[in-house]
């Protein structure tokens, strides 16, 4: 569901495998796995993981050849899309463009047109896509020393270059990402792109830092630039596990009404007004709810101030007072003591799901 207030751009679209990029289709979440890609077992495990959690695609790095032959048999393990990630070695991307659902080259490394032209002709060959990744920590030589340090014109212009090439070999199947460590040197390269290209464009605030500064900085670049229409595929890039890359994505996306996925939790932040342990009890649903996909919104707040208006407009509600009060479908429903609240919320959540569920099977029947 999209009853978001943000218009977005329209872009060319490309195909991930199934999964469309840009145009109409919803903006999708992604990961990188941080296995030896040539555990195969490791690797797989990992990309079940990232789909469980909600990945729509998901990176592989492809250092060498034993790792190119590690990913074909990955690729035939999961069901999920992969972007084999290619630096330095464009032969690498040669291995692989048979198996991968998109190759994903740096201009600062892969080196000279020649070894791009021969990327595009296995793209072609294979009818997938080339992500094209700048990175400011990896520009070219001769553009770090035309702009003296990384900026946003100095990303545009390496973006540019190689969109040149591919425009000259009459390959349009592509999207862009211009990511740095810097919020805003990352926002201002990716509206200056925006504006004159209609590509795709993956979004990311690179080497981001820790789960907890990594998701402020992501929440703040990728919001920002996603509240102005830009974007069509997300990944925020922590030095944590990758799922949590994943639970942030999804979080950012469903703060702007963009996607939904999973129970939305809407909690006050607790004072010494609260009837309940409202952390407790949000903390305890969330791990309860992990494994949900479907959408429902449920409200907790610990006293009467907010707790009624807030509680009507969810789906399960609960309002903290002397007796508590669950709120169903924007009704009040039963009292429920302190003892139960976990319990009973969780019910009431998955017999809701189940109704809804229900609904959904005699309208598509």
């Amino acid at each position: 569901m999209n009853n978001s207030w943000i218009e977005r751009k329209k872009t060319n679209h490309i195909f991930v495998g199934d999964v469309g990029v840009g145009g109409d289709h919803p903006i999708s979440i992604q990961s990188m796995t941080n296995t030896n890609t040539a555990d195969v077992k490791a690797t797989v495990n990992q990309i079940e993981q990232l789909h469980a959690a909600g990945a729509d695609i998901v990176r592989v790095s492809v250092p060498d050849s034993d790792c190119a032959k590690a990913f074909k048999k990955i690729k035939q393990s999961v069901s999920l899309p992969l972007v084999a990630d290619i630096h330095f070695d464009y032969k690498i991307a040669l291995l692989v463009a048979d198996s991968a659902d998109c190759l994903r080259i740096n201009p600062g490394n892969i080196g000279k047109e020649n070894k791009v032209k021969e990327i595009i002709q296995a793209a072609n060959d294979n009818n997938i896509p080339i992500r094209i990744g700048v990175n400011a920590g990896s520009l070219e030589k001769d553009l770090q020393k035309k702009y003296g340090e990384p900026n946003s014109d100095a990303l545009v212009e390496s973006a540019l270059r190689h969109v040149d090439i591919l425009n000259r070999h009459d390959f349009s199947n592509f999207k862009l990402s211009l990511k740095a460590s810097n919020i805003q040197m990352t926002v201002e390269s990716y509206r200056k792109i925006s504006k004159l290209l209609d590509q795709p464009l993956h979004l990311g605030i690179t080497e981001s830092g820790s789960y907890r500064a990594g998701s402020v900085k992501s929440s703040i670049g990728l919001g920002m630039l996603l509240s102005e229409g830009i974007g069509d595929t997300v990944r925020v890039s922590l030095a944590s596990d990758p799922v949590d890359e994943i639970k942030v994505g999804w979080d950012i996306l469903k703060s702007l009404n963009l996607r939904s996925r999973g129970i939305r939790i809407v909690a006050c932040p607790s004072c010494s007004r609260q009837n309940f342990n409202v952390i407790e009890v949000v903390n305890e649903l969330e791990t309860r709810f992990e494994g949900i996909a479907e959408d429902l919104e449920v409200a907790i707040i610990g006293c009467y101030v907010n707790g009624p208006g807030e509680s009507k407009a969810a789906d399960v509600g609960l309002t903290g007072g002397p007796s508590n009060l669950l709120y169903v479908d924007g009704s009040p429903s039963k009292k429920i003591s302190n003892e139960k609240l976990v319990d009973t919320i969780e019910e009431q959540v998955r017999e809701q799901l189940q109704k809804k569920s229900a609904v959904d099977i005699i309208v598509k029947g």
